[in-house]
């Protein structure tokens, strides 16, 4: 499975923000982004030219990374967001936010995309009571998402419940049995992903 495997501080301090990728380490002041808050490199510090298509990159870099999908895993969702009825860039950001991963994020059972892609790799989780280890699986409305029965990453699930304090209006938690339900498609309000979408947009329409 092909997987980013750059440093994550790097990933932020290159964005400019915090894309909490390494979880409870980002709320710390041993966060990257809170110790050097300039960009990574030689020329980190220097002034950089800005344009619009520097502008426009940087916003689909930002998503990528902040989703930790590949460009060709991108593009992909893009071009599917494309052939959707609807707004293009909120199509992108649902298809998003309905990968496993994001959504065991999203629910509080993960501390960060890279722990829970690794825990739906390892097949902690069921859907629907199927085993499912495909990280980009896209969750659909009424799906049941729940712990493997003796899964022994319970003690982790739930050291990483205390992590978060509002679980998305489209998703339904429960934290004491570590099983959850997607309600219904989620609104663009209801997606908390720094990423003005439009931008992305513009920068593939070219």
């Amino acid at each position: 499975m092909a997987r980013d495997t750059s440093p994550q501080c790097k990933q932020c301090r290159r964005e400019g923000q915090k894309l909490f990728l390494k979880g409870e380490r980002c709320l710390t002041d041993k966060c990257g982004v809170e110790r050097r808050s300039y960009a990574p490199g030689q020329h980190g510090r220097t002034r950089m030219r800005q344009s619009e298509y520097r502008t426009q990159l940087r916003e689909k870099q930002k998503a990528r990374r902040y989703y930790q999908v590949l460009e060709k895993q991108f593009r992909a969702y893009y071009e599917r967001a494309s052939r959707q009825n609807g707004v293009t860039g909120e199509n992108l950001l649902r298809l998003l936010e309905r990968r496993l991963d994001n959504v065991i994020v999203r629910l509080g059972f993960a501390a960060s995309r890279r722990q829970a892609r690794q825990l739906v790799r390892h097949g902690h989780w069921l859907v629907n009571g199927r085993r499912v280890d495909i990280p980009s699986y896209q969750v659909k409305p009424d799906d049941i998402i729940s712990i493997k029965a003796g899964s022994s990453a319970d003690p982790t699930i739930r050291s990483a419940t205390e992590l978060i304090s509002v679980v998305p209006a489209w998703l339904q938690a429960d934290h004491d049995s570590l099983t959850a339900k997607v309600l219904r498609l989620p609104e663009r309000d209801e997606i908390d992903a720094p990423v003005t979408e439009q931008l992305i947009v513009e920068l593939y329409s070219k």
